[in-house]
């Protein structure tokens, strides 16, 4: 098993931006692949950003490329998203995740709320 907890959520203003931390425990080993996902109202979750523990390669949606950024660090075992330029449709709950590949999913967080006034 894997346990995710992620943190750095809340309320921002348009063009604003925020810091998203997922802190991975357990069998870490088993899934290499970190991914961030959301899921706004009303919608399906959707592909955010994606990493490899083991690899420098990052990748992202269209819808985030350029104002997102995710990374990581390996000895504490969290992954990062870092949020600039937000936007009124970037409102969603956000989940980081644990897989095999990227866009995978296993395990997933508790989810934190991120919202973008205009």
């Amino acid at each position: 098993q894997v346990q995710l907890v992620e943190s750095g959520g809340g309320l921002v203003q348009a063009g604003g931006s925020l810091r998203l931390s997922c802190a991975a425990s357990g069998r870490t080993f088993s899934s290499s692949a970190m991914n961030w996902f959301r899921q706004a109202p009303g919608k399906e979750r959707e592909f955010v950003a994606g990493l490899r523990w083991n690899s420098d390669s990052t990748y992202y949606a269209d819808s985030v490329k350029g104002r997102f950024t995710v990374s990581k660090d390996n000895a504490k075992k969290t992954v990062y998203l870092q949020m600039n330029s937000l936007k009124p449709e970037d409102t969603a709950v956000y989940y980081c995740a644990a897989g095999t590949l990227i866009g995978s999913h296993n395990y997933w967080g508790q989810g934190t709320q991120v919202t973008v006034s205009s």
